[in-house]
């Protein structure tokens, strides 16, 4: 069944928002690493790890509806951070932004009836909820934290035992 032509296009560009995610958190990643704080650019790596599988889904799920992604130009948004508590609130403010971008799509999924669409954004829908929550709590953290040297320490330690592992394949 060929993609509706809206989905077909808001799903092109949620690869470039994922693309884009992936780019934010690289950045992160060279911010923590300037900054000495390894685990907390580790935790970034992952997710960077992370955003490029979604962009994949994506990418594929074109692809296996007899479409062709149109790759386009990526922004990018921002470089540096005065602090973590700032980084980890912009991460929550961008995985907000795509959480929306993922319910639109959900939407357009429902209006056209394209349920295969409506199976892979299911998994997005809990994914997103899941990354609200993991960065909320860094978030809430760091601001509990806040000048302490010592919690700051603990916490990157903390962060830099997360490891990516992708989800098993379907029907594994």
């Amino acid at each position: 069944m060929k993609l509706n032509d809206k989905l077909y296009k808001m799903i092109n560009d949620q690869i470039k928002h994922e693309l884009e995610s992936a780019y934010i958190y690289y950045s992160m990643v060279s911010y923590f690493v300037a900054e000495g704080l390894d685990g907390m650019a580790r935790w970034m790596t992952a997710q960077t790890q992370e955003e490029m599988l979604h962009a994949g889904k994506f990418f594929n799920f074109i692809g296996e509806r007899g479409g062709k992604v149109e790759l386009q130009n990526l922004k990018i948004i921002k470089t540096n951070w005065t602090s973590p508590l700032e980084a980890f609130q912009d991460a929550l403010a961008h995985e907000e932004f795509i959480t929306g971008k993922i319910n639109d799509l959900m939407t357009v999924a429902i209006e056209v009836n394209d349920f295969p669409a409506k199976v892979l954004l299911d998994w997005f829908v809990s994914e997103q909820v899941e990354e609200e929550a993991n960065v909320g709590k860094v978030v809430q953290t760091l601001a509990r934290v806040g000048d302490s040297g010592n919690g700051l320490f603990m916490l990157d330690r903390e962060l830099g035992q997360r490891v990516f592992t992708p989800p098993p394949a379907q029907g594994e």
